[in-house]
């Protein structure tokens, strides 16, 4: 099954064919992921809390016929997935904390203060790659949501 069905398969079904194949690939990643997250809460040692997920646009649309057409294609897997995991973390009872990318690093910055640098490229120092720039987000993230 495609991971990405907007974006890599929009060109050939059309819209009632699209609408069928993304609720396909919706149900199949819900129960995949689902099962993957208790397995993941069962095997740490705390409870999980929340996690922390890039904010999608809250206008981005519904509509399968829209989210084949630019600009939205190029983003509509991705959000899909977000969204399902949001929707699957609040069932569990956990806090899901919506980050805006272009500003988390440096709202970050400020919570950190004067250890800001150790703890957001300290990991690149010490762990070498593949530590990027999207990790380094993703720790502004949990860092901001805490």
């Amino acid at each position: 099954m495609t991971a990405a069905p907007i974006h890599y398969d929009g060109r050939r079904f059309d819209v009632a064919g699209m609408t069928a194949l993304v609720a396909e690939v919706r149900a199949s990643v819900t129960r995949a992921t689902a099962v993957e997250l208790d397995d993941l809460a069962a095997a740490l040692p705390e409870p999980v809390e929340s996690i922390s997920l890039r904010a999608w646009p809250p206008d981005f649309p519904d509509d399968v016929a829209v989210q084949m057409r630019a600009p939205y294609e190029a983003r509509a897997d991705a959000i899909m997935y977000r969204q399902i995991l949001a929707d699957l973390a609040s069932v569990r009872g956990w806090k899901v904390h919506l980050y805006d990318a272009k500003h988390v690093e440096a709202q970050a910055i400020t919570v950190l203060a004067d250890g800001a640098d150790d703890v957001l490229h300290g990991p690149r120092v010490a762990l070498g790659p593949p530590w990027t720039k999207d990790h380094r987000v993703a720790l502004a993230a949990t860092v901001v949501s805490a």
